[in-house]
């Protein structure tokens, strides 16, 4: 930033999935959000039985709140650090409509493996399987995929005798209405703190966007009460063609650093 000037770095907390839980209307998914806490531990609770056992026996916490202090036992996302790494990556690996055989290979498991936790996954949140399966069904018939603001992407392979193109065309229908549909909810966003009137009171400029995070740049002075109109920008985009999500949008970021390094 320049001399006197601070930097604002603000981004969604895991829009995609939160998009995700909310076009499907998936409840598990919707709950574990609207609940707080660590979605990712949430998930590898599901997936792995004996992490299950681990927090039911109570020799591991799901979660903690440290404004109480230490927690008085281990936290499941360090004792078992590994499981929730892979839950992480099956999260967003079938937001995007990754497979079986796909997963197998990013783990060194066997596709039979990759699959029984592929099932464990959408048995606990069916609205998601469903959904997926009606989608791409649609982009096959229509040729098209939509995002959350209706913007449209053609998908002529769907009309192929390809099967692989026919594969590409499904990855596709489902990833785009998540992906697209976080760049609607990024692009309101920028658009209501583009022309947002206090901030241009308090002096401050929009610089940048990256993928989900906003830069912005402005007085030191100025620079919490500017961070807290951003924060409410971004986590209510809301405008005519955008509806209002399920769950919540979260947004975390700083406002007291001159550099996107520090600021990260």
């Amino acid at each position: 930033a320049s001399p006197g000037n601070s930097l604002i770095v603000a981004d969604y907390g895991q829009l995609e999935l939160r998009l995700l839980a909310s076009m499907t209307e998936c409840k598990a998914m919707i709950d574990a959000f609207e609940s707080g806490g660590d979605f990712h531990s949430r998930t590898a609770l599901d997936m792995f039985d004996h992490v299950k056992k681990a927090v039911d026996d109570e020799d591991v916490l799901l979660e903690w709140d440290y404004s109480h202090g230490d927690p008085p036992k281990p936290l499941l996302k360090d004792k078992f650090a590994s499981e929730r790494r892979k839950a992480k990556v099956l999260n967003f690996s079938l937001a995007y409509g990754k497979t079986a055989h796909g997963l197998s290979k990013d783990w060194g498991v066997t596709q039979s493996e990759a699959q029984e936790m592929l099932n464990k996954w959408y048995n606990a949140r069916p609205e998601v399987g469903k959904w997926q399966a009606e989608t791409k069904e649609f982009a096959k018939n229509y040729g098209v995929t939509r995002t959350l603001m209706g913007r449209y992407r053609q998908l002529p392979e769907a009309f192929s005798k390809n099967r692989k193109l026919i594969g590409q065309v499904e990855r596709a229908s489902i990833n785009t209405p998540i992906q697209g549909g976080a760049a609607d909810v990024a692009m309101m966003a920028m658009n209501k703190i583009n022309v947002n009137t206090k901030l241009q009171r308090l002096g401050w400029i929009l610089l940048m966007q990256i993928h989900d995070e906003v830069i912005l740049e402005g007085p030191q002075e100025t620079a919490e009460e500017a961070f807290e109109v951003v924060v409410e920008c971004m986590e209510a985009p809301w405008v005519v063609g955008l509806p209002r999500t399920a769950v919540p949008l979260l947004v975390d970021g700083s406002y007291k650093h001159n550099n996107w390094y520090d600021a990260k």
